[in-house]
C-alpha cells in the first residue's frame, strides 16, 4: 500500500495529487489544507473523477494525523508562485520559511516517519527547516529543487540541437534560485559534450533561457504548476519503484554542510547515496557561494 499525504492543495499541490491519481503512482491518497473548504473541494472533485479513472487510487480528506502510516509525504505549502523574474525565493518568501516551523512538527506530532519530498519554495531552506523539526534523517527528506532546473536546461537544449530533451544528459546545480548554474561541464546532448559544440556566449545565453521561459508561464496565468508537479511526481515514483536513478535534487551535501540541488541517487530509502562530482575549478565556486547563499538565508531564521 503506498500511501502518499499532500500537505497544501494550491496550485502546485492539487496538481501532483491529480499527477499521482491519474497516473496511479499512489494506492492512497490524504489531502491536507488549513483551508478546509479547498481541501474538500479538491477531495470531492478527484473522487468524482475515480468512475472514469484507469487507477483505482483511494482519496481522503485528512488531517495530520492520518500521516502516521504514510509511506511518503509531499509538502506544497504557502505560496509556491516563483519570483522567476529576479530568480530569488528567499526575498519572495519569508513566510514560506517561517511556516515550515510550523509545519515540520505538526508532522512529527503525526508519528509520520516515511520519506518527506517538499516543493515549497525557497525550496532548500524549507527542505532543510522540515528535516530539521521532524528530526527525521536526512536521507529520509529531500526536495524538488533543482530537478526542475534541470528539466528546464534539458528543454532548451534539446530545441537548440533539435533532439528530444530526454537524450540531454547533465545537471543545474546549486540552490533552487538566483544563485543556481548550470553545470556545462557535465552536459551532452545525443552523447556529445555541448561545450565542444557551443561558444562561451552561447552557453551563456541559453543558460538564461530557462527562467525566462519560466517568467513567461507565470506571467501568463500567475503561476507555474505543470512542470513542477510532473517533476515531484517523477521524484515519487522514483522513491516507491526503488529506482536508484542518479538525478538532481535538493540532498544534504555533507561537503557543503546544507541542503542544495545536486545529483543523488533516489530508491526506496529517499536519498540512497549523494553523488561526488569532479567539477572544475569555475563550477565548483558557483557551488560553494551558493551553499553559502542558502546557509546565510537560514541563519536569518535560526
Amino acid at each position: 500500500m503506498r500511501k502518499v499525504g499532500i500537505i497544501g492543495l494550491g496550485n502546485v499541490g492539487a496538481t501532483v495529487a491529480y499527477t499521482l491519481f491519474t497516473h496511479g503512482l499512489a494506492d492512497e491518497l490524504v489531502l491536507i489544507d488549513l483551508n478546509e473548504k479547498k481541501r474538500d473541494a479538491e477531495f470531492n472533485d478527484l473522487r468524482d473523477a475515480a468512475a472514469r479513472n484507469d487507477k483505482y487510487v483511494k482519496v481522503d480528506a485528512g488531517e495530520y494525523a492520518d500521516l502516521a502510516d504514510a509511506d511518503l509525504v509531499v509538502t506544497a505549502f504557502g505560496s509556491i508562485k516563483a519570483s522567476v523574474e529576479s530568480g530569488d525565493r528567499f526575498a519572495e518568501f519569508p513566510i514560506n520559511t517561517k511556516n515550515a516551523k510550523q509545519v515540520g512538527p505538526a508532522i512529527k506530532a503525526s508519528g509520520f516517519h516515511g520519506i518527506l519530498l517538499n516543493i515549497t519554495n525557497p525550496c532548500d531552506a524549507v527542505t532543510t527547516i522540515l528535516q530539521q523539526t521532524t528530526g527525521l534523517p536526512k536521507e529520509h527528506v529531500f526536495g524538488t529543487g533543482t530537478f526542475l532546473d534541470t528539466a528546464r536546461m534539458q528543454r532548451i537544449i534539446g530545441e537548440k540541437f533539435e533532439i528530444n530533451p530526454r537524450s540531454v544528459d547533465g545537471f543545474v546545480l546549486g540552490e533552487h534560485g538566483a544563485s543556481q548554474f548550470t553545470a556545462w561541464s557535465t552536459i551532452t546532448a545525443g552523447g556529445q559534450t555541448v561545450t565542444k559544440l557551443l561558444s562561451e556566449d552561447e552557453r551563456k545565453e541559453l543558460s538564461q533561457q530557462p527562467n525566462k521561459n519560466a517568467f513567461k508561464v507565470a506571467d501568463g496565468k500567475g503561476f507555474t504548476n505543470w512542470a513542477v508537479a510532473s517533476c515531484a511526481a517523477k521524484l515519487v515514483e522514483m522513491v516507491f519503484s526503488n529506482a536508484h536513478a542518479y538525478v538532481p535534487a535538493s540532498v544534504y551535501v555533507p561537503a557543503l554542510g546544507t541542503y542544495l540541488g545536486y545529483p543523488a541517487v533516489i530508491g526506496w530509502n529517499g536519498v540512497e547515496k549523494v553523488g561526488n562530482l569532479e567539477l572544475p575549478a569555475d563550477e565548483q565556486k558557483q557551488l560553494e557561494e551558493s551553499a553559502n547563499y542558502v546557509k546565510s538565508h537560514l541563519a536569518k531564521f535560526a
